[in-house]
């Protein structure tokens, strides 16, 4: 294939873009969103690749397809969080002509989050990987924005089928527009291991990172977090989110980190954009990183 990189995770054809990676009994999983039929926006799934090195990717099928009211225009960005009894948890943005958020589990009574009053239901989407608070309560944070307000929300739950919605938001920068794709984990002051999303207690910090969906860049900042009050504060409000630090200066958004256990690290995903400059519709069906 002309235009197959091989050392990128590469969907077999047409668009990808990043939904969400893990690292579960032994293998590297990497969900991605594409459309299986076109090199045209749409019609998106979760498509699903495996490693053991993450060099040399197996393909399988997809992973979700757009089946039900919710999602019915899309399986688009979420998360994967592993539970202690080995439970894989997916939540996700669906896509409808409702336009709803929603956290998903693969059974019958899957619960469905919708935005609140005065935010607009395509602001609201992208839920993160879920951490365990020091109560035994699970949270997630979703990104929206009021206005030109970015804002990171915080949910609560005990069972990821009902949810509870936390006083305030967590963090927000005036001006900064929608939030996409935020990610919150922790980072150690003093040590160069990656650490699990829950993670917390002296010598740990935490880092918010989120994707300006007006710029079309990401940004983070390091900061403390109060899990208390549902506040997470910058070290340094001068490199704060959205005007400060970027994840990476080239063409890089919407990544996602997961915590590989199996080395103790965390890794950094992102998907690489490509534009049409007039080449011949053959030369579009190459694929895109």
């Amino acid at each position: 294939m002309r235009y197959y990189l091989r050392f990128l995770v590469m969907c077999p054809m047409f668009s990808i873009l990043l939904a969400s990676p893990l690292f579960y009994k032994g293998w590297y999983h990497i969900f991605y969103q594409y459309h299986p039929k076109s090199a045209v926006w749409g019609n998106i799934a979760w498509g699903h690749a495996v490693s053991e090195d993450m060099i040399h990717w197996l393909h399988l099928p997809s992973a979700m397809v757009p089946d039900n009211w919710f999602d019915a225009d899309g399986v688009w960005s979420g998360s994967a969080t592993i539970l202690p009894d080995g439970q894989i948890i997916m939540l996700y943005t669906g896509s409808t002509d409702k336009n709803v958020q929603l956290d998903w589990v693969k059974y019958s009574g899957n619960p469905v989050l919708v935005p609140l009053p005065g935010i607009h239901p395509k602001d609201f989407r992208d839920p993160t990987t879920a951490w365990v608070n020091g109560d035994g309560k699970w949270r997630v944070a979703i990104g929206s924005k009021v206005n030109s307000t970015g804002i990171t929300l915080v949910y609560e739950t005990t069972n990821f089928t009902s949810f509870e919605l936390l006083d305030g938001v967590m963090y927000a920068v005036p001006g900064t527009g929608m939030w996409e794709c935020v990610d919150f984990y922790p980072v150690s002051t003093s040590d160069a291991n990656g650490l699990d999303t829950s993670f917390n207690g002296p010598g740990i910090n935490h880092v918010l990172k989120v994707s300006l969906d007006e710029e079309k860049k990401d940004y983070y900042a390091i900061g403390t977090c109060d899990p208390v009050n549902n506040k997470w504060t910058p070290d340094n409000p001068e490199m704060d989110v959205g005007i400060g630090l970027r994840v990476d200066y080239g063409v890089y958004y919407a990544s996602k980190t997961f915590y590989d256990q199996n080395k103790e690290r965390r890794i950094s995903w992102s998907w690489i954009g490509e534009t049409d400059n007039g080449r011949r519709s053959d030369e579009l069906l190459k694929v895109g990183a």
